[in-house]
């Protein structure tokens, strides 16, 4: 029949009993499930991650402003990346960088939830946060 027709007899199911075949055009098939997946792949939500950056002597302004811009990009719904940057020797000042990401975590608790506690990588102390609630 599928002869008959110009078209092509593909097989659906082959565990089923009996297996399912289809009379269809194979290649129309393949393009629409392929337009079918970067239909998919367009409307999937891509995650943004915006980075905050410290130094372990932030002063009280700077961390307000920072902080400000944080709220922000959570109520956009982007991920939060926080890290303090220790150059040279501040890197004696480990306790500080925590307890200032933890007072950062602290103050956006309404809007985020810790993805990542503070750990150290490097010169770097990284925090990560995301949306509690996604917005877009």
């Amino acid at each position: 029949m599928a002869d008959d027709m110009d078209l092509d007899l593909v097989e659906i199911s082959p565990n089923a009993e009996p297996p399912v075949c289809r009379i269809i055009d194979y290649q129309k098939f393949l393009y629409q499930q392929k337009k079918k997946q970067k239909e998919m792949k367009a409307n999937a939500v891509k995650v943004v991650v915006k980075e905050i950056r410290f130094g372990p002597q932030t002063d009280d302004h700077d961390y307000e402003f920072k902080l400000r811009h944080a709220k922000e990009f959570l109520q956009g719904g982007d991920k939060v990346k926080a890290y303090v940057f220790f150059k040279g020797r501040s890197i004696l000042f480990k306790e500080q960088g925590e307890i200032l990401l933890l007072r950062f975590a602290n103050d956006l608790e309404e809007l985020a939830r810790v993805d990542q506690m503070p750990r150290l990588e490097g010169k770097r102390m990284i925090l990560m946060l995301s949306p509690k609630s996604q917005k877009k």
